[in-house]
């Protein structure tokens, strides 16, 4: 089982890894508080996905990205995760935080943001906090309980799931889970990580993974700079 980043092109998946759909679902707010509607997507033992945004067959390559001159190059550090890797903790709690690996999947910004929780401190926030760690399907955060000395890493089997986010109400990345091995074009291959996201808009300025630009117009880009204070979503 892997997937293997072929240049300028798709994904191609081998090893009969099954393939889902799924929905990042929404409070009333737009919110994002979990997931949804996950269907089976038929496959065969091997299949392509679509890397440019481009096809007319998604979630599958139907070569769209030959056609405007796709140019898929691959600019993450294949240690992408230790590399970016950075802490916050108190004395009961550590977040450790992988942020050039966010999807904007935006589940850690509700309830005054995950940090905010956690330097709250009391049961009902940290409650929150860890079920915002767990549902973040980039793996960009993770949280440890000091005290009970356990994660917030979930067990997934080897699976694939195409996202919709329901909030955004645009499609969301690749959702690769279980170890799934990623193999460059150069072939070497990525960090083995349990949980990790996948671009398939052909936008984003970390390739393979996904940035969130799915869903960033200049328009969206700027209100979130604003909201969250930020500089550089890049």
């Amino acid at each position: 089982m892997k997937i293997k980043i072929t240049k300028n092109g798709p994904y191609i998946v081998t090893g009969s890894i099954p393939l889902y759909s799924e929905t990042i679902a929404c409070d009333e707010k737009g919110n994002s508080v979990g997931f949804k509607e996950k269907e089976k997507i038929d496959s065969n033992g091997t299949y392509t996905l679509c890397r440019c945004g481009k096809s007319k067959n998604k979630p599958f390559c139907d070569g769209s990205h030959l056609k405007f001159d796709f140019d898929g190059t691959e600019v993450s550090s294949k240690k992408i995760y230790e590399e970016s890797l950075t802490t916050f903790e108190t004395n009961k709690i550590r977040l450790d935080d992988a942020i050039e690996l966010c999807d904007h999947s935006s589940f850690c910004q509700n309830n005054e943001g995950i940090r905010k929780l956690i330097e709250n401190g009391d049961s009902e926030s940290i409650k929150i906090a860890k079920e915002q760690a767990a549902n973040c399907p980039s793996g960009r955060l993770l949280i440890w309980d000091k005290e009970k000395k356990e994660s917030t890493e979930k067990e997934y089997e080897k699976e694939i799931v195409i996202l919709y986010d329901q909030g955004k109400d645009c499609e969301g990345p690749i959702w690769v889970k279980g170890k799934i091995p990623i193999e460059g074009e150069d072939g070497e291959f990525y960090e083995n990580r349990n949980r990790i996201t996948l671009c398939r808009c052909g936008k984003s300025k970390h390739k393979p993974f996904c940035d969130g630009k799915h869903w960033m117009s200049p328009e969206m880009e700027n209100k979130f700079r604003k909201k969250w204070n930020l500089k550089d979503l890049e």
